[in-house]
């Protein structure tokens, strides 16, 4: 299966998709890294390694699939579908995550981004996926209703981070 893809975002913006590699991990690990220090859109409360980010992108996994998304040919985020759950019965949905780097927000490319990894994970023959999104970060979850996601769950209060109680709200969509 050919994984790199291609699409136009406005008229000028060419948006690329490669497999994450060891060799990304230094970079991936970088971007993630800067949303776990200055927002809510991770719990993670420390920065990773580079080990704990390539055990989460399941490198090389025959179906949880990662991506570096490139711009006209400069990394500005990475994607991953991921094991939702690990029981056998949930082996038909996969957890969806995007990180795009804050200087390439709001630029339409987190929509790309959805369709790919729908496509990715359609052809893998994954049925369903879930975004899992803290309740502040608003541009994603615009995102994914934009996207076609229907809202599943919310979880009130599930987490702290910076000092401050979070929600958690879960999208879901059937492909």
């Amino acid at each position: 299966m050919r994984f790199l893809e291609s699409y136009s975002t406005f008229d000028f913006m060419k948006i690329t998709f490669n497999p994450i590699g060891k060799q990304n991990l230094s970079e991936v690990t970088a971007i993630y890294n800067y949303y776990v220090e200055n927002s809510t859109a991770t719990f993670h409360l420390q920065a990773v390694t580079e080990q704990e980010m390539e055990a989460t992108l399941s490198l090389n996994h025959p179906v949880y699939k990662s991506f570096i998304i490139a711009c006209d040919g400069e990394t500005v985020g990475f994607c991953y579908l991921g094991q939702f759950r690990k029981k056998e019965a949930y082996d038909i949905s996969t957890e969806v995550t995007l990180y795009i780097k804050p200087t390439f927000t709001g630029k339409q490319i987190g929509v790309e981004v959805l369709s790919f990894m729908e496509k990715t994970a359609k052809n893998l023959g994954l049925k369903n996926l879930v975004g899992v999104i803290t309740s502040e970060n608003t541009g994603s979850l615009k995102l994914f209703e934009r996207c076609g996601y229907f809202k599943c769950g919310h979880l009130k209060n599930i987490g702290i981070k910076f000092g401050r109680a979070l929600d958690v709200i879960s999208y879901q969509k059937e492909i």
